[in-house]
């Protein structure tokens, strides 16, 4: 059982699980651009610079996917709370500036907030700051890459938790990737496990990839960042300047998908390996798939999750969900 604290917080704690392997990530991603097609994955998207990119894709009007979950959390965040209960750990997945997660502490009165981000300079920054605002609620921070298997450490406490997993993030999963990470979301909540989760639902073609390639080319940015990324870790060569951001709609496999599209025939070289790109080749970067509410409430159900609820906003684009064990 959770025990509110009398004293006043100061300091988030901090639990570091992913350590930087540097010798893993470069074989990772000389795996993925030696792949035919050739992809990097999604996480390395996120670094302190991709970080802030993506926070600042969220305030373009193109991108309603904040926007839109924001109002619904807005509007029925008294409602989610009778639901799933007041006073437990807040478990914010893919935290970033944890601002998501903030806008509910009034509703959920959370006892301890954990984060839980792969960006870890980002994420302490982030957190300290929030524990200043908040000196009543207990905090603690978990550099984590849950991409492959969620888990927490002791230091998140016992108590029943509510995981919350906001952005519609689970789109970047296969969807049987997605139904993997879910179940895991059901056992890491253990007894009486809440999670609120939001979804990005089917719509318009044209509204789809107007949102994953808007005009002032932040979308842009937060995807040729990954260059920098590659030259960093991989010590490749890669030039920004030969590579242009392309989002499309695959409609057959229900998903935007996001590439770096080469300019012209190049050779991408690091050590030990190379890479040629024929001109309009590309590197597959993300992918963020979208659901029907029926079949998202299928697949919640298939993860061991009994009774789920969910709003929707008023042009049913997207989707909050609340599915409790």
């Amino acid at each position: 059982m959770l025990v509110a604290h009398t004293e006043p917080m100061t300091n988030p704690r901090f639990v570091q699980l992913h350590l930087e392997d540097g010798a893993a990530l470069r074989h990772e991603l000389a795996q993925g651009l030696l792949g035919e097609p050739a992809s990097v994955s999604p996480k390395f998207l996120y670094d302190a610079l991709g970080s802030r990119l993506f926070d600042a894709i969220t305030e373009l009007p193109e991108y309603y996917p904040t926007r839109v979950e924001r109002g619904i959390l807005d509007r029925h965040g008294s409602t989610m709370a009778a639901v799933a209960g007041r006073g437990r750990t807040l478990v914010d997945l893919g935290a970033g500036n944890c601002q998501k997660a903030a806008r509910l502490f009034g509703v959920l009165a959370p006892l301890r907030y954990v984060a839980v981000d792969i960006s870890v300079d980002y994420l302490r920054e982030s957190l300290a700051s929030l524990q200043r605002q908040h000196p009543q609620i207990e905090m603690v921070g978990v550099g984590a890459d849950f991409s492959a298997t969620l888990a927490l450490p002791p230091e998140a406490g016992r108590g029943e938790r509510l995981l919350f997993y906001p952005g519609s993030s689970i789109g970047n999963f296969t969807p049987h990737d997605a139904l993997r990470f879910l179940r895991q979301a059901r056992a890491v909540g253990g007894a009486g496990a809440a999670l609120l989760i939001g979804v990005d639902l089917v719509k318009p073609k044209a509204v789809l990839e107007l949102a994953y390639d808007d005009p002032l080319r932040v979308t842009a940015a937060f995807n040729l960042n990954l260059l920098r990324r590659l030259n960093s870790l991989l010590g490749c060569d890669a030039r920004i300047d030969d590579f242009a951001h392309v989002a499309l709609f695959n409609e057959a496999q229900s998903r935007i998908e996001m590439h770096l599209q080469a300019r012209r025939a190049l050779t991408l070289r690091w050590p030990g390996a190379q890479r040629a790109l024929a001109a309009g080749e590309r590197i597959h970067t993300e992918n963020s798939y979208k659901y029907t509410v029926e079949g998202f409430d299928h697949l919640l159900r298939d993860a061991g999750f009994a009774r789920t609820t969910h709003w929707t906003d008023e042009r049913q684009w997207f989707a909050v969900f609340l599915a409790t064990a």
